[in-house]
């Protein structure tokens, strides 16, 4: 198993932060070459894409930035509303094109990491840690959203021979267990690989290694995020939405928080997972250092002997 970081660790998310927020509308995510410097500087030898634009999209140029530091490019971020069939054909143009610049900076080992479009249902975003059924999808949109999926990690296999998992999300549509139980349950296990992440399995409501151990031949891709059960707790009790919940800081430091790391990674040896694991802290641009807390996580992971 070898250790990576992203670009979300510095302040670089998926999505875009509350410009009514000072503190967040102050600062900017460091430049794509200071992320790359520290994240090889803080003990890391692996990066994901992050938004597509950050880092550079000509291969060339790309493959001799992530050389230069010793690092491996290992996978992008791809969010696609996959609820919506309309969004499966656009969805698989922008996979198709982040596949061709990851396989042709760095091989055919990156995988393409799809999600739902998260934070963008109301419903789903401000009801995250606490889905009941009745906010989840009927059969005929399981039906959609899986089709999707499978159609999109198919053109992605076809146009460039890279693999793609899915990436369980709280905000979206497939954060319980029980969703993601269902999403595995109705996709092709030779298509779609599952990217389990530890912090929102655990504040989707599952217990991390239970849900690794149900779909351990599935999971091609791991995420290391901890969680603030204390944050968790207000977030529920106030009402909190994800992003609100985030800039609380529910996504803590590895080891502060409730995910019981040492238990985990007994799990990833017992079913023989030799994989990448990336440490994805999700802060929000002032926040802190980033450089420091990345050292911190690294540093918490040799601890584990990793």
């Amino acid at each position: 198993m070898l250790i990576a970081n992203a670009p979300c660790s510095w302040g670089v998310l998926e999505f875009e932060p509350d410009s009514s927020t000072p503190s967040v509308a102050a600062a900017a995510p460091a430049a794509y070459p200071q992320v790359l410097d520290e994240i090889r500087d803080t003990g890391y030898v692996g990066t994901e894409l992050g938004d597509w634009g950050f880092m550079p999209t000509d291969p060339a140029r790309l493959r001799d930035e992530i050389a230069a530091r010793g690092l491996q490019l290992i996978g992008a971020f791809v969010p696609v509303p996959l609820v919506d069939p309309e969004a499966h054909t656009p969805g698989s143009v922008a996979a198709i094109r982040t596949a061709r610049l990851l396989r042709d900076a760095a091989g055919p080992d990156p995988f393409i990491v799809l999600a739902d479009d998260n934070a963008t249902v109301p419903a789903r975003e401000q009801h995250a840690g606490r889905i009941t059924p009745g906010l989840g999808l009927s059969d005929a949109q399981w039906t959609i959203f899986a089709r999707g999926a499978n159609r999109i990690a198919r053109d992605v296999r076809e146009a460039t021979g890279l693999r793609t998992v899915f990436h369980p999300h709280c905000g979206g549509y497939v954060e319980t267990p029980a969703e993601i139980d269902a999403l595995m349950a109705r996709t092709d296990p030779t298509l779609l690989g599952l990217c389990f992440d530890t912090g929102h399995t655990l504040y989707g409501g599952g217990d991390p290694v239970s849900v690794f151990d149900r779909h351990a031949a599935r999971v091609w891709h791991v995420h290391f995020k901890d969680c603030d059960l204390a944050v968790a707790r207000r977030a529920r009790e106030q009402g909190l939405g994800y992003l609100a919940a985030v800039r609380a800081q529910l996504f803590s430091e590895l080891g502060t928080g409730a995910v019981d790391f040492p238990a985990m990674l007994a799990a990833l040896k017992r079913h023989g997972y030799q994989g990448w694991i990336v440490v994805e802290q999700d802060v929000f641009p002032g926040s802190g250092s980033p450089a420091d807390s990345a050292r911190r996580n690294r540093d918490y992971l040799r601890s584990l002997g990793l």
